[in-house]
């Protein structure tokens, strides 16, 4: 194992392997084989070195787990069951999930180079937190009593919508599969997952204790594998009755597609970002600076929101960046198990790639690179937290989602320049303001188009705040009670009531 003393990765290298207890696929209740026998390999980003070789699903996969999840929906007890015991049989879950912080976060860990740290204190908690959340909805679904005019009644139901495919990212693998699936499995739906090929350990330990917790057999599905195949199979796939997706907007594009040449079925999309960070001369630059890194830094920049663009009002520039740098220089990068570390490695080897390749655009580009832009160390995909100054809004590093730790600062001297700097994006999922003002707080936060806004805060979420994007950061909205209409089907009914005493 070793240090990695003068490479660049600060903190001793204490790799820890955890154990690996699930590496097939998990349908109607089994853990299979793929029906081709293939697998592939998931590594750790700390090393480079595989984890685990993991049962590769195809077409012919999703297509057993996809007829098993109609079984269940169909025939079962799931959608048939009160919403109530439906919310007892989340909450065991969640209470076992809430039994193995440690081990699951050393999963993820060790899948993604997530920090062991913040895994334990936020990401499963923040899991177990949404499962309950939804678990408490579960019996407080229902329609409405309608004033039809003449001599009828009328009422709407809310009923399952059926089968959900649903494909998430890896850079939260824990925290989205239980954003995606909660609300579906409180509306009485069956579910087919299909995690990321990059980070598949954790979802088929959650399908293990989906099992002990009593859900039944078909209601949870998971499928590891490729988009190309098995993601493709699930988008087109004439008996999936809607799609969840996180991810790239140009795969997003795909599973629409998918969609309007299949069956119609419905799709919610969760898309990239590249949200602003305005911070106004009022503001406390201590404050703003640490905001600012933690906004482009944490999760190593793998994170839709990152505030990978931070305008900074004239007054305060030039003592912000000063900061700012200084503050990215201290952000230390290293083993993710260090509890010392403030940033691991990105995901993997073609990731690490990608963001080098955006700071030497940056480079060239003509954007002035203040701190880091090199890999650090000589084992695993870490890359030294990177700032840019003298960037312009057509840069490619100020309109592409970079998804790594890449920070472009702009300055502004107006309100109005602000607002429309930071709508100067195709994408709207979400923003950033600082300021003590409490009329520029509102103005902007009205004005900038993006679908979540966080005030003198950043990454301030919670079940009950939906959240989802504009413009091509998709639609659609995970959270919140709003949640689980994305899963449900809404019917009228209509009675003749000819005798009534009052109509």
């Amino acid at each position: 194992m070793g240090s990695n003393e003068g490479s660049g990765v600060e903190g001793k290298q204490t790799v820890v392997v955890p154990e690996i207890k699930f590496t097939k696929l998990f349908i109607n209740g089994e853990f299979v084989d793929a029906a081709s026998g293939k697998t592939f390999e998931t590594r750790d980003p700390r090393t480079g070195d595989v984890l685990a070789n993991i049962a590769e699903a195809d077409k012919a996969d999703v297509d057993l787990a996809v007829a098993a999840a109609r079984e269940a929906f169909e025939h079962g007890p799931w959608p048939r069951m009160s919403g109530y015991a439906r919310g007892r049989a989340m909450s065991k879950l969640a209470d076992l999930v809430e039994q193995r912080i440690e081990e699951l976060a050393l999963l993820d860990g060790a899948d993604a180079g997530k920090l062991l740290l913040l895994g334990k204190i936020i990401d499963i908690p923040g899991a177990v937190q949404m499962l309950r959340y939804y678990a408490g909805a579960a019996d407080k679904i229902h329609g409405d009593s309608l004033r039809v005019s003449g001599k009828y009644q009328g009422y709407t139901l809310k009923e399952p919508i059926g089968v959900v495919g649903v494909i998430i990212p890896w850079n939260f693998p824990s925290l989205m599969f239980f954003l995606k699936i909660s609300p579906a499995l409180a509306a009485g739906c069956t579910v087919v997952v299909k995690p990321a090929e990059q980070t598949p350990l954790s979802a088929l330990y959650y399908a293990d204790l989906a099992r002990q917790a009593g859900i039944p057999d078909g209601v949870i599905n998971v499928v590891p594998g490729f988009g190309p195949t098995a993601g493709a199979a699930i988008a087109s796939h004439m008996d999936v009755d809607s799609v969840a997706f996180t991810g790239s907007g140009e795969v997003g594009r795909l599973v629409m597609e998918a969609s309007a040449r299949s069956n119609l079925k419905t799709i919610s999309l969760e898309l990239g970002g590249k949200s602003p960070l305005i911070i106004f001369d009022d503001a406390d630059v201590d404050m703003a600076v640490e905001l600012s890194r933690l906004a482009i830094f944490f999760n190593k920049g793998e994170v839709c929101v990152a505030g990978s663009r931070v305008y900074v009002q004239e007054g305060i520039y030039d003592e912000f960046v000063k900061k700012a740098v200084v503050a990215a220089q201290n952000w230390k990068v290293g083993d993710p198990f260090d509890v010392a570390t403030n940033m691991g490695p990105q995901v993997d080897k073609a990731q690490f790639e990608r963001v080098l390749k955006y700071i030497d655009l940056g480079k060239s580009e003509g954007a002035t690179l203040l701190t880091g832009g090199k890999p650090a160390g000589d084992r695993g995909y870490y890359i030294e937290p990177t700032i840019f100054a003298d960037v312009k809004e057509d840069m490619k590093i100020a309109q592409d989602e970079i998804f790594g730790p890449v920070m472009s600062l702009m300055k502004f001297k107006t309100v109005d320049e602000a607002i429309e700097k930071a709508n100067c994006t195709k994408y709207g999922l979400a923003a950033g303001i600082i300021t003590k003002d409490l009329n520029i707080a509102n103005r902007v936060s009205r004005s900038v188009r993006a679908g979540t806004v966080w005030v003198n805060c950043y990454f301030a979420f919670d079940p009950e705040a939906p959240f989802g994007g504009y413009k091509m950061s998709g639609f659609g909205r995970d959270q919140g009670m709003m949640a689980i209409d994305k899963y449900m089907q809404v019917k009228s009914v209509i009675t003749a009531v000819p005798d009534s005493p009052w109509y």
